[in-house]
């Protein structure tokens, strides 16, 4: 299994957005306990019920998000039969983590993808921008987002075959994009106050 690459990792952290301790999630409340990178026990540990006073730094965050990346990244690598680039394999990490290994197991994305329809798989990413049955703004730039990234080439490499997309973003402007969402992203994050707690194990 790859490394998800930078460009993959900052466009998970930009939409995430970072908290320091345990959170609600925003579409499913504390049924579904959510802390620093949009960790939650899904994903494994550290587990709320195990210590719902933890708080962790952006960087102990970063380290716990690399690690829950590995369950999501392998569902990728299980379900795709399809080569990938590392941006594409990026963007369905991204999008997979998001919204879950059944999700994407059963979308029209991932049928399209196997088929060997690059272009189509990559149209399906904005239809998942809703959450409990409404439309949610966050989501759909961060589609947008992982659309852009999975249609943008890797520098020094050719595009996965059947991908013509000759209106397909730059690197620097699929940056630039994400940059740019970074403001919007931060102010639907819940801001907390710091306090003291157990270190991260």
């Amino acid at each position: 299994m790859p490394d998800l690459n930078n460009a993959s990792i900052n466009l998970i952290t930009t939409f995430e957005g970072f908290v320091d301790r345990w959170y609600p999630d925003p579409a499913h409340g504390w049924a579904v306990p959510t802390l620093g990178y949009g960790h939650t026990d899904a994903a494994g540990s550290p587990k709320y019920a195990d210590n719902k006073n933890l708080w962790v730094t952006e960087a102990e965050a970063r380290a716990i998000l690399k690690y829950d990346m590995r369950k999501y990244s392998g569902a990728v690598d299980r379900l795709v039969k399809v080569p990938l680039n590392a941006n594409q394999y990026g963007a369905l990490s991204s999008f997979t983590y998001n919204l879950g290994e059944d999700n994407f197991g059963k979308s029209t994305l991932l049928k399209k993808l196997n088929a060997g329809d690059y272009a189509g798989a990559a149209a399906e990413f904005p239809r998942w921008n809703k959450a409990g049955g409404k439309v949610l703004a966050g989501l759909t730039r961060r589609r947008k987002a992982e659309q852009a990234l999975f249609l943008t080439p890797v520098s020094g490499s050719a595009p996965a075959a059947g991908v013509t997309n000759p209106e397909a973003p730059t690197p620097n402007k699929v940056a630039g994009a994400i940059v740019g969402l970074i403001a919007a992203a931060v102010a639907g994050v819940y801001v907390w106050l710091k306090s003291t707690g157990a270190p991260l194990p």
